[in-house]
């Protein structure tokens, strides 16, 4: 879909309709609510409506196909699967090409079933990545904690609940493992 993240400003490219634009990246958005595969292509696509040129257009068109091709995809949720519910987090240092700033996204499961999903530019660039997967890793935990809480409602009770991310060094200072000095 959207190659490594190497879309950019393009102010070089020649400029297209935006209101056309703009309908492209709505029907896209509306599709996440049921498939997260496409949240962070399409998001590094919205970035750019306020100027889209035909390289944006070109990247939402590969979204269109890669919909053609994986249209028989869809979330499902049997019955009698477990309830242990588990949580992954990651984070782009820096991976923006015009801001600098990192993209951080999570999921939930709950059993071997995604329940929730999230994909989420930052408003800060970071220094290290380090920092960057900590902040990914404490919005994670934010969202683990407020569905902690939603499903104790339905009796469900977690004790533990593992988070998994691929920086050692940000999870050891989310586990307190560490003793991080700033």
């Amino acid at each position: 879909m959207v190659e490594k993240s190497k879309l950019d400003e393009d102010k070089k490219g020649k400029a297209v309709n935006p209101s056309h634009y703009h309908g492209m990246i709505g029907t896209l958005l509306y599709l996440t609510a049921s498939r997260p595969d496409l949240q962070f292509a399409i998001c590094m696509c919205a970035r750019y409506q306020a100027r889209p040129t035909k390289k944006h257009v070109h990247a939402v068109k590969r979204i269109f196909r890669y919909l053609r091709g994986t249209v028989h995809r869809v979330l499902w949720y049997p019955k009698d699967s477990s309830v242990a519910l588990t949580s992954f987090a990651d984070t782009d240092h820096a991976g923006c090409q015009d801001t600098r700033r990192s993209t951080s996204g999570s999921v939930q499961f709950l059993g071997e079933r995604l329940i929730s999903w999230s994909s989420k530019r930052k408003k800060s660039a970071e220094i290290s990545s380090i920092k960057a997967e900590y902040i990914a890793l404490s919005g994670c935990c934010a969202q683990i904690l407020w569905m902690r809480s939603q499903l104790s409602n339905y009796g469900l009770r977690f004790n533990k609940i593992p988070m998994y991310c691929d920086n050692k060094s940000g999870a050891a200072i989310s586990s307190t493992e560490a003793k991080y000095i700033a």
